[in-house]
């Protein structure tokens, strides 16, 4: 067991730095703009407001590539999985075509949906356009990670987004302050850092590719195939996206000081969910990969260390996290209304944490085995029943604390009955090795 655990993380540790690149980006930005002024800083919360949720679902990319790929690797194909590898990140630069054509002319429309005020409109459309110029770097950069993690190395991803962590900061301070660009400068030099890093990806896809004899041109059979999962990988992320909706909105009825609150707990839960997102990622490319070995003991050995590591966590967090959640709200706000609705809010997410770990791995899991219509559908069903619970809890309660349970417990409670019921007995493990 300690050598699959070493190979957990040998996976988990550096995806988790990866995946903390995208959020990293967009604090250096924050804190290099917000020397501008409020109306600059205004400007970047909404352009990169809409920014990172397209990524955000756009992620099916490196999801949907990472088990195609492990599980050719698993196989024995090394040509396969390059190619497989190759449809993935010419599904990114077709979805990046049709973002960039038909997004564009809707950028200040989809601005207006804010009703910025003029001097925060300007800086936030100059932004947007850059940076949706710059979708096609940043959504290769999202499958050639999924390639690189089928291929089972997370270290690459982890070194390419310091890398482009230490360009983008560079950049910034030229484009922003050395040649007076502004808001724009930042969403220059992020669109340049994300372009290096694209290019890096390319040379290291290619010589994939010619090592092992895989074909560089698009296989549109693989493509479709690649989309066919992707499509049901983005309902399932629209539904989540979905559910965080429905939380802000009913929150901001509530009031200022309730939506600040939530908006505290919600970045906790973020923060916590990208230790769980590694775990997860782990297991899309072990389970592919023993999949594609066809050793169902192998894929079964995976699936309790990687449930035991996840809910583990849950756990261990949880506890002195529901311990210290009197006083946690005073590392984010001075105010005393905001800290004194938060104190509930994070004891609730404690106790959601075992759950929390349980649903990531489970997710996880079932990626690995491309059980992508699955995942949308229980997605779908658990985003019905956030919105019901919210309903409940705002009629009957009206309260901010029932309403984030609604989603710890009824969003996280009905993703964990609907992903364990899908993974009673091998039946799932024989419905992966169908679709092989």
């Amino acid at each position: 067991m300690r050598a699959l655990d070493r190979r957990i993380w040998g996976l988990a540790l550096p995806a988790l730095g990866a995946l903390a690149a995208e959020p990293v980006f967009l604090l250096a930005d924050t804190a290099m703009v917000g020397h501008l002024g409020a109306g600059a800083l205004g400007a970047l919360a909404i352009a990169g407001t809409i920014v990172q949720t397209v990524l955000g679902l756009m992620v099916f990319l490196a999801y949907a590539t990472t088990p195609r790929v492990a599980r050719h690797l698993g196989s024995g194909d090394q040509r396969a999985a390059v190619g497989a590898g190759f449809d993935g990140i010419w599904l990114a630069l077709v979805c990046s075509a049709v973002l960039v054509a038909g997004g564009l002319p809707l950028l200040g429309w989809l601005l207006g949906l804010f009703h910025p005020a003029p001097e925060v409109a300007a800086g936030a459309l100059s932004y947007l356009t850059i940076s949706w110029w710059g979708l096609p770097f940043m959504l290769v950069v999202v499958a050639a990670t999924g390639l690189l993690r089928g291929l089972q190395d997370t270290k690459t991803p982890l070194f390419v987004a310091a890398g482009g962590f230490g360009l983008n900061i560079a950049l910034n301070a030229l484009f922003i302050y050395g040649l007076g660009m502004g808001v724009a400068g930042s969403a220059l030099g992020t669109v340049c850092a994300h372009a290096a890093m694209c290019a890096v990806y390319i040379v290291i896809a290619i010589r994939a590719a010619r090592r092992f004899g895989a074909d560089l041109r698009p296989d549109w059979a693989g493509v479709l195939a690649a989309a066919r999962t992707s499509g049901w990988l983005l309902v399932r992320n629209a539904s989540l996206r979905g559910g965080l909706i429905v939380l802000i909105a009913a929150a901001t009825a509530l009031g200022t000081a309730q939506l600040a609150a939530l908006q505290v707990a919600q970045t906790l839960f973020n923060s916590l969910a990208l230790v769980l997102d590694s775990i997860a990622i782990a297991g899309q490319a072990l389970i592919g990969l023993e999949l594609g070995r066809r050793d169902r003991a192998g894929v079964a050995a995976v699936q309790r260390r990687l449930l035991l590591w996840g809910t583990g966590f849950g756990v261990v967090v949880g506890v002195p996290l529901a311990c210290a959640s009197p006083w946690v709200g005073a590392a984010f706000t001075s105010d005393g209304a905001v800290r004194a609705l938060l104190a509930p809010l994070v004891l609730v997410l404690a106790l959601c944490m075992p759950i929390a770990g349980w649903v990531f791995t489970l997710d996880g899991i079932l990626m690995g085995a491309e059980d992508a219509r699955y995942l949308a559908l229980a997605q779908v069903v658990s985003f019905l029943v956030l919105a019901a619970c919210a309903w409940a809890a705002m009629a009957a309660f009206g309260s901010l604390t029932a309403l984030w349970a609604s989603f710890c417990f009824g969003f996280m409670g009905a993703r964990a009955v609907t992903l364990g019921l899908r993974m009673r007995g091998q039946g799932w493990i024989e419905r992966a090795e169908a679709r092989a």
